[in-house]
Formats: C-alpha cells, structure tokens, sequence
C-alpha cells in the first residue's frame, strides 16, 4: 500500500528520473513518512477565471443545499398548510438521499465530457425540481406529488454538487491551493442547508407561535401557506440565475493545466472501480467518512423534530442548525488552508476534529437525557453541543476529500468523492428510513451521532497516510 499502491508501470510513463530529498535520499520513503519536500516551481499555469468558475460551482451547492432542507426546519408549519404527515416529511428529505442512487452515471458524464455538461445539466435539473415545487393548485393531493417530484429531481443533483470539488480543484487550481478550493466548493452546500435553517423558520410563521415575527398572530393555515410559497418563489428564482450563469460561462478546463497532476494520465472509469474496492485503506476511510456524516446529515435534516421533545421552538431549532453547519464551514475552510501551508498532515488534523465530535455529541446525547443523567438541559448547552458537532463534523469534509484523492491517485476525483459520498447517503437513507417507522421516540438517532463518532476516530487511528498526488506533482516540479 502507500505510495506503492500505484503501479511502477503507470508512474513511469508520467515521471522524469526520480529526484533526491533535501538529506540526499529518495524524495519517496520523504513522502510516506508525511513530509513535504522544499517547495519548487511547478510545471503548471493558474487562471484568475477560476474563482468565477469556483463561485458559479459553490453557489449551485448552495442552492442545491437550500433546496433539500426547505423542510425540515418547517415542518410543523409545513403540516398546517399542505396537510403533510410525518412520512411525508421524512420523504421528503430522503429525496436526497434516494437522488444518490443513479451517482455513478453522474461520476461517468463527468469522467468522459467534463465538468461542464454535467454540470448545466445537473443545474437544469435543479431548475426543473424547483419549478414543480411553485405550480399552484388547489388540489392538495396533486400539489403534495409535484413537491415531492421537486424535490427528487434536486436530489439527482446531489451528486455533482457534492461529489465534484477535488476534480473542479485539481483542474483549475494549484497545489498549494488545492484543499482550500475543495472546502470552499463542498461547504457550500451545507452552507444552504444551513441557511434554510434560518429562512424558514424566520419567514415561515410558526403554527404554535413560537415565531418572533409579529405575523406570527395571523399564523392561519392560508397565510402559513403564502409565506411557504413565496420562500418556494425565491429559491425557483436563484436557482434560474445560477443555472443561466452556467449556461453563459463554465468552461470544464483551462486552456493550459495548473500542476502535473492535473495533466497526467488517470485510470479508467472501470480500472477505478476495481482499484477502489480493491483498496483496503481506502475502504478504511471510506467508511469513516460515510458513517459519521451519513448519520449527521439525517439528523439535521429532521433537527426540529428531534428538539421538540425537548421543548425547543421551531426558530431555536432552526437557529442551533444553522450555527453548527455556518461554524463548521468556517473552521472547514480555515483547516484547508491549514493543510494548503502545512501538507502531509491530513490524517492529524482528522483526528483532532473526530475527537472534538465524538465528545460534543456525547454531551449532547446526555444532556437530552435528564431524566437519567440529571445534565441541565438548557438553551446554552443545547446550542453550545450542537453548534460544536456541527463544527467538527463539517470541517472534516474538506479534509477527507483531499485524503481520499491523495490515497487513490491516479483515480478520478469524481469517481472516488461518489464512492464515498454514495456510501454517505446511504447511510443516512437507511436512518431515515427507520425514522418513518419510530418517529415517535427519538433517543435512538441521538446515540448513533457518538457512536458513529467513535467508530470514526478509531478507524483513522489505524489509518496509514499516503501522499500519492502530492508525490508526482513534486517529483516532477524539482
């Protein structure tokens, strides 16, 4: 394994004569051992059009992410107006999830026509699934069928936004900013699902009148209804705009790469698949990845109803979800760049924050349990844990984005991000799924978060690095 684990015949047709390190050694034994080498110009050239490429992709994962989680912090109000059960609910965030499944068409699209194409049709989807959601009928049975139908054809769209980073950073980006580029595209998704969480609950009228507009007296049926509408409105519109500023400018590539790596020879869509599942270390993280985050993404999709035992309002639950994914895409960026500056360090910064997660959400479980633990159970502390898992477990994103692809080189990115990130949804789906038969107690879901945790921090322990695209982007810039 290692920097072994690629073949000395696939390496050699992309490498010059292998360089010494700084003491006079091979530079590889340098690289397994974790170390950056002196830096050295790179064969590579960067555009300053890749940040407008970046914004375009990062704000279509935002909107991507609004739209999946427009219910979930409404959802008391979202059952006064259009009748909606706790199954539908629950359906309706396992859209995103169920739009998983058809991934490694979107991963082959993006592998043989570039990120492009699939992107404007990802987009186009995303345009068609929000325009179901406005069409105004009457008829609640009908209008409940369209919403649903909106909201799988946003969850198709799930695997371009989430699964497309690495390779939209290793295409136009340098090495040296590379994780940074990733945590920006990736985040920004949960940056939308975490502003949903505010929009919501903050324009939306709560039905128990726990909102803190002065509306919320008026909070009828009608008039919850209208608010809903006119947030379903506002999304339909941003998505338009996003999908148009694709449509006028998205190039897949730069006329000339920024590093080696982004230049090189990958293996084939099928060779991945069989290296991937081949790859024990990689299935290793795989699974450290897709468990914890699987299990995260499901509970803050249904945060609210996990909080109303607790006697949490609507607009607390809608505020606590937000902070936690808005703090976690903060430390997430500023830990990537960390890792631009200080390479080789993947592994470590992942332990500190899956340690960080697993004791925050131990705190949380507790703390829900008073009757047993005699925790104070209060706002501080309720928004304090929360706010601290989201942090952590939000910030890893980015970091094993960059990980996997450094293990599996010279796998596609696409094709390596969806693996994991199918893994991911179906771990929530699975949660969710469960969700729709024993909504009524909840204490389950909450210990699966430091469970799933702990499970995390224990399989990276045992996880030996490797810095497989890093090794050939230095070797070949010395």
């Amino acid at each position: 394994m290692g920097l072994g684990w690629s073949s000395a015949e696939e390496r050699e047709s992309l490498l010059p004569p292998q360089p010494r390190g700084a003491a006079g050694g091979p530079l590889v034994p340098q690289l397994r051992r974790g170390l950056t080498p002196a830096a050295a110009p790179l064969l590579g050239r960067v555009y300053g059009r890749r940040w407008l490429v970046l914004l375009v992709f990062s704000l279509l994962g935002f909107a991507q992410g609004l739209v999946w989680n427009s219910w979930g912090p409404i959802q008391n109000s979202a059952r006064l107006a259009f009748g909606f059960s706790s199954w539908d609910i629950a359906l309706l965030v396992l859209w995103g999830p169920i739009g998983f499944l058809p991934c490694f068409a979107f991963m082959w699209l993006m592998d043989k026509r570039g990120l492009r194409v699939t992107v404007l049709l990802t987009s186009s989807l995303m345009v068609l699934g929000a325009g179901l959601r406005c069409i105004p009928l009457s008829d609640l049975t009908i209008r409940k069928k369209l919403i649903h139908g909106g909201q799988l054809l946003n969850g198709l769209a799930g695997p371009t936004v989430m699964n497309a980073a690495p390779f939209l950073s290793t295409t136009w980006f340098s090495p040296d900013e590379r994780a940074t580029a990733t945590a920006i595209a990736s985040l920004l998704n949960y940056l939308g699902a975490a502003c949903a969480f505010l929009v919501g609950p903050l324009v939306v009228p709560s039905p128990n009148g726990t909102s803190h507009l002065p509306l919320a007296s008026e909070s009828n049926s009608e008039h919850i209804k209208d608010r809903i509408e006119a947030v379903l409105y506002a999304e339909f519109g941003m998505v338009s705009l996003i999908f148009s500023a694709a449509l006028a400018y998205f190039p897949s590539r730069p006329p000339f790469p920024p590093s080696v790596a982004a230049a090189s020879q990958r293996l084939s869509y099928r060779r991945s698949f069989c290296r991937l599942l081949s790859n024990f270390r990689f299935l290793m993280i795989a699974l450290a990845y897709a468990i914890p985050l699987g299990v995260f993404s499901g509970w803050s999709g249904v945060l609210d109803l996990i909080l109303t035992p607790v006697h949490v309002s609507q607009v607390d639950a809608g505020w606590i979800g937000f902070w936690s994914i808005v703090g976690g895409c903060v430390v997430g960026i500023a830990m990537a760049r960390f890792a631009d500056f200080f390479r080789g360090m993947l592994k470590l910064i992942l332990l500190l924050l899956l340690f960080g997660a697993t004791v925050a959400s131990t705190w949380f479980t507790l703390t829900c349990l008073t009757n047993v633990t005699h925790l104070p159970l209060t706002t501080a502390t309720l928004y304090t844990s929360c706010i601290l898992l989201g942090i952590f477990l939000n910030s890893s994103i980015p970091i094993f984005f960059e990980l996997f692809v450094e293990t599996v080189y010279p796998v596609p990115e696409g094709i390596t991000c969806g693996v994991v990130t199918f893994l991911s949804n179906m771990f929530m789906g699975v949660l969710l799924f469960f969700l729709t038969f024993y909504h009524t107690e909840l204490s389950w879901f909450n210990w699966c978060l430091p469970g799933s945790c702990l499970l995390s921090l224990l399989l990276i322990l045992c996880f030996r690095e490797s810095y497989d695209r890093l090794y050939l982007d230095v070797v070949v810039s010395v």
